[in-house]
């Protein structure tokens, strides 16, 4: 049997923490958000393995992100307690979750309906975040303008309908990267 509030712990401390993460409003975050409810059943022995995991079965398929990237993204960004978040490409909600714990309002964003459904599921009992569905690169101007937008995943570039969304003096964040590198 798997002690996961062990290995979460350990993820943090061995992974996170060690990666230059230092802010600790993240750390305790992810300490405390489970990670293998945010993934399918036959992965959840996976969970804190610093690697990004499947999760759904739409095309192309949605992945978690790797949680020491996740954190980084996180710790760019610089969310306060009073900024409202743009997560695009939410998948399951682990990283809304995260976020919600920092921001004043989350705001996740994903393309796949199956995807969403399981992230509102997952996350209703979470006051301050809200899952919607639509193409990750339209953003979602209805809850804008946003303090912080962050992109999950590889980008070339910034979709300029995000860049839209954003309020004067706000911050997004995201990897960068060509093809398929």
């Amino acid at each position: 049997m798997i002690d996961y509030e062990r290995a979460r712990r350990n993820m943090v401390e061995c992974q996170i923490r060690t990666n230059d993460v230092t802010d600790a409003r993240i750390l305790d975050a992810m300490t405390l958000v489970a990670r293998e409810v945010f993934v399918p059943v036959t992965a959840r022995a996976l969970a804190y393995l610093d690697k990004h995991l499947p999760v759904g079965d739409g095309t192309p398929r949605r992945h978690l992100i790797e949680p020491n990237v996740l954190a980084r993204l996180i710790q760019a960004a610089e969310i306060g307690p009073d900024d409202v978040v743009l997560d695009v490409g939410c998948a399951t909600g682990y990283s809304s979750a995260i976020i919600a714990r920092l921001a004043g309002s989350v705001v996740g964003l994903e393309s796949d309906l199956a995807l969403a459904t399981e992230a509102r599921r997952l996350l209703s009992e979470v006051a301050n975040v809200a899952v919607v569905s639509g193409p990750l690169e339209a953003g979602y101007a209805k809850e804008g303008p946003y303090d912080v937008i962050l992109l999950e995943g590889a980008v070339e570039h910034i979709p300029s309908k995000l860049i839209e969304q954003m309020k004067v003096g706000s911050r997004i964040v995201a990897v960068l990267g060509e093809g398929r590198a």
